[in-house]
């Protein structure tokens, strides 16, 4: 998860724990969060272009809330650009993947009805939700924990529904072109009409392209902006028509304005733990 509260410094919260070797399967990231006190951690998740996954590996439960007031405790999905997900426990330990929504259409067997919301994992993997949970908890190392993790993906990828060609062609151009690229095109490029790539798109990645397209951009534009680009600069290279586009974009994904957005100390936590994101891979 990543928190947009600018009073956390998440850099300074956690330990974090990254695998030692490139993973094997494409479209996945993993690292291991580890909370460096008991104290209650607070936090509003922001989106980013990947569906998450949380095993819950501590002592006292992870607990997720949406803006509608449902709440999910343990291990949960979260899928892409989630409305007002908020996250908060007590000496929290998991183990978060983030999965190109390719591969979670075939490792989560139906992650694109998660849509914008967040659910147990159990509900899309059963009883091997809390078998796997179980695994990782009484691993002797994180290294070892990953190692877990990547051998239930990848066999659960195998035996999964894979996305239709065009759907992952047309996900692998917003990604390559940061969301800069008009939808027509993608249609046209697929050989499909703009509705039937519009309905198969949204039924196996999650979002319509238009949205998948903004939150592309959005992430792009969070780490220009933390890397120290003025407001024009980056309305001007992310592609946006102006400033005032821009804020909107930051606004209606982090809450929050470009220039708290380039403070934030949450984005400290991608430097460390996904510092080469495998899920923003074109596949």
């Amino acid at each position: 998860m990543r928190s947009a509260e600018p009073a956390l410094d998440a850099a300074a919260v956690w330990d974090i724990a990254t695998p030692t070797r490139p993973p094997v399967l494409r479209g996945i990231s993993m690292a291991g969060f580890r909370a460096r006190t008991g104290d209650l951690v607070d936090l509003n998740v922001v989106p980013y272009p990947a569906v998450t996954v949380a095993i819950d590996l501590g002592d006292r439960p992870l607990a997720a809330e949406d803006e509608d007031g449902g709440r999910q405790e343990g291990s949960v999905v979260v899928g892409l650009a989630p409305n007002g997900v908020h996250g908060r426990g007590h000496g929290i330990e998991c183990l978060q993947l983030r999965m190109s929504p390719l591969v979670a259409h075939a490792a989560l067997s139906g992650a694109g009805d998660v849509g914008r919301t967040v659910v147990p994992l159990r509900d899309l993997w059963g009883p091997e939700a809390e078998r796997t949970q179980e695994r990782l908890r009484l691993a002797g190392s994180w290294q070892d924990r990953f190692a877990i993790a990547e051998a239930v993906l990848a066999r659960r990828c195998e035996a999964g529904r894979r996305v239709d060609p065009e759907v992952a062609f047309a996900w692998g151009q917003l990604v390559a072109y940061r969301g800069r690229i008009r939808i027509e095109r993608l249609a046209a490029e697929t050989g499909w009409s703009r509705k039937r790539l519009w309905s198969r798109f949204r039924s196996q990645i999650g979002l319509n392209p238009k949205r998948a397209a903004q939150l592309v951009r959005f992430d792009d534009a969070a780490h220009r902006l933390a890397a120290g680009l003025s407001a024009a600069q980056v309305a001007a290279e992310a592609g946006y028509a102006d400033q005032s586009h821009l804020h909107r974009d930051v606004r209606s994904f982090a809450g929050a304005t470009p220039t708290a957005v380039a403070g934030a100390p949450w984005l400290a936590v991608d430097d460390i733990a996904w510092a080469a994101p495998a899920y923003l891979t074109p596949m």
